[in-house]
């Protein structure tokens, strides 16, 4: 039977995809994909070359942290702000796991950092190799995860490869792993939190796609079990807020995104109503595995302060806190804690630089992106130093990021905001929410004492939105043109490059090796770095 329309003359057939019209041909049509590959393009094949290149990458990087380890120390102390941490470490090991601080009633972060510091120091001895081999470990394992997230992220072992080396070369993360302080412990459970997260966004893609002959039973989608990976993310958060209060900043931002995360698969998958599917589905889980589950695991760090009779306040009611009163039905310990708390957000709130007298090294948010303002860990500069074939030589050690890689962040991330708002492009948009929660909180309050090293758990992301731009340079291999494919190897190579030739030049101030004045001066490009 032939049907005669206005604008076309077709047969029964025609309406069937994938036949042939008779008369004057339909306009084209776009291809409707198909749901499975909606929610996702699948891993690499290469599976085994990918562990193989992480794992190579990791030991790399770690003989780079690792080497000369104990160099450089204050006369056999411990250097910069080494010198709160590393004592309060060693006293753990006598006391239980707690601090005694006998000279003032005050301890300025939560334990775990410093309890990692301990292992180092129980295991190696009191000495600048024990106090710092926790940060290197955990510096190196950082290299093996961002190879995997960046894979997984850019579906590409090249990519992921290239991030490896990327944060390598990365001054701010070479030296922060290099120290006896709690920046690259916080840095560690972030990026660590961050993969489990992105693991867990293909995880809930590929249950959806197992369960497609299901979404039509409901108008907000299936229901997807528990969620291992995001539990892990819970867990990995709390150790986060367990080294330093700011890891709160993750919880929230990384919270929100696993709910756009959720609602966007569901209507990918089909769902009729995604968002609201999101809500009902997915809201009351999230909020126990990203919320309640990262405050356990924070009461969990500090087993030893519950456990402790000595610890700073841990028996405050009944003493600077009287027994009874409204709050008298909630446990003495958790009052105490309450109150031990305020005296440390009080300390951070009161922490002002003072007027007409800011630290030497203290900066404010708006230098850390492109790191003009990095920081002096250490300096000796006489005779005594001896080693750079001059009567006098200097030795730093200078906290700075590698310029080839943070000097382009401004352009790195104002193509990853164009492309997570003009192209909804997830990827950007991830790394983009890992930046933020590190960075723009600070803003808040703009008097208080803030300094370069606040952006160590926020390097990772820097590289992971370089590794973006890049594979947007590289452009996809099935569909650009060979002289593209090529251009934009050439391209990526001279800037990995470019890193690692810098990150090279770097070396001595990175590690503190002897030099001589006059190459000590060429290693300070800006004015702002003196």
């Amino acid at each position: 039977m032939t049907v005669r329309r206005a604008d076309r003359i077709v047969t029964d057939e025609a309406d069937v995809p994938g036949t042939a019209t008779v008369g004057i041909p339909p306009p084209l049509q776009p291809p409707v994909p198909d749901p499975v590959v909606r929610l996702g393009p699948p891993m690499p094949a290469d599976r085994a070359r990918g562990w193989i290149l992480a794992i190579t990458l990791a030991v790399l990087g770690g003989v780079l942290r690792f080497a000369g380890l104990g160099y450089p120390t204050d006369s056999g102390t411990p250097v910069f702000d080494e010198k709160h941490y590393v004592p309060q470490a060693w006293q753990m090991l006598r006391n239980g796991g707690v601090e005694d601080n006998p000279g003032y009633e005050l301890v300025a972060h939560p334990p775990l950092g410093k309890q990692l510091i301990a292992l180092g120091e129980w295991i190696f001895g009191y000495d600048s190799v024990g106090w710092r081999v926790a940060a290197a470990l955990c510096g190196t394992l950082m290299i093996l995860m961002i190879v995997r997230v960046a894979r997984r992220l850019t579906r590409s072992t090249l990519l992921g490869g290239i991030a490896g080396v990327l944060l390598i070369c990365d001054g701010v993360s070479h030296v922060q792993s290099r120290i006896g302080m709690l920046d690259i412990f916080q840095a560690f459970f972030v990026l660590a939190a961050f993969c489990t997260l992105v693991r867990d966004r293909d995880d809930v893609r590929d249950r959806l796609a197992g369960a497609l002959d299901r979404i039509g039973e409901s108008p907000f989608g299936p229901r997807l079990g528990v969620r291992w990976w995001r539990l892990g993310t819970g867990v990995l958060l709390g150790m986060a807020c367990g080294v330093k209060w700011s890891g709160i900043y993750w919880v929230a931002f990384f919270g929100v995104l696993v709910l756009v995360w959720d609602a966007t698969a569901r209507k990918a998958a089909g769902v009729e109503r995604p968002w609201v599917g999101a809500l009902r589905r997915d809201l009351l889980p999230a909020l126990w595995a990203l919320l309640l589950v990262p405050v356990l695991t924070y009461f969990a760090c500090l087993w030893a302060w519950f456990g402790s009779e000595v610890g700073i306040d841990r028996h405050a009611v009944g003493n600077q806190v009287g027994t009874g009163g409204s709050w008298s039905f909630i446990p003495p310990a958790l009052r105490s804690l309450w109150y031990f708390s305020g005296h440390v957000l009080a300390f951070h709130e009161s922490l002002d630089t003072p007027v007409g007298h800011p630290h030497p090294w203290e900066s404010k948010p708006w230098t850390w992106p492109m790191g003009l303002r990095p920081m002096l860990y250490y300096y000796e500069s006489n005779a005594s130093v001896g080693g750079c074939g001059s009567s006098e030589c200097t030795s730093a050690v200078m906290l700075v990021g590698t310029p080839a890689l943070w000097w382009p962040a401004i352009p790195v991330l104002a193509w990853g905001i164009w492309r997570a708002v003009t192209k909804l492009d997830w990827r950007y948009a991830a790394v983009l929410v890992g930046y933020a929660a590190g960075f723009l909180p600070w803003f808040v309050n703009i008097n208080r004492q803030m300094y370069f090293f606040y952006m160590t758990p926020v390097a990772p992301f820097l590289v992971l939105g370089t590794v973006l731009v890049m594979g947007d340079v590289l452009g996809r291999a099935r569909r650009a043109s060979s002289e593209r494919r090529r251009t934009g190897l050439l391209v990526v190579g001279l800037w990995v490059g470019l890193v690692v030739a810098n990150f090279a030049w770097l070396w001595p101030i990175l590690v503190g090796l002897p030099i001589t004045p006059a190459h000590w001066q060429a290693e300070l490009w800006l004015p702002s770095w003196r």
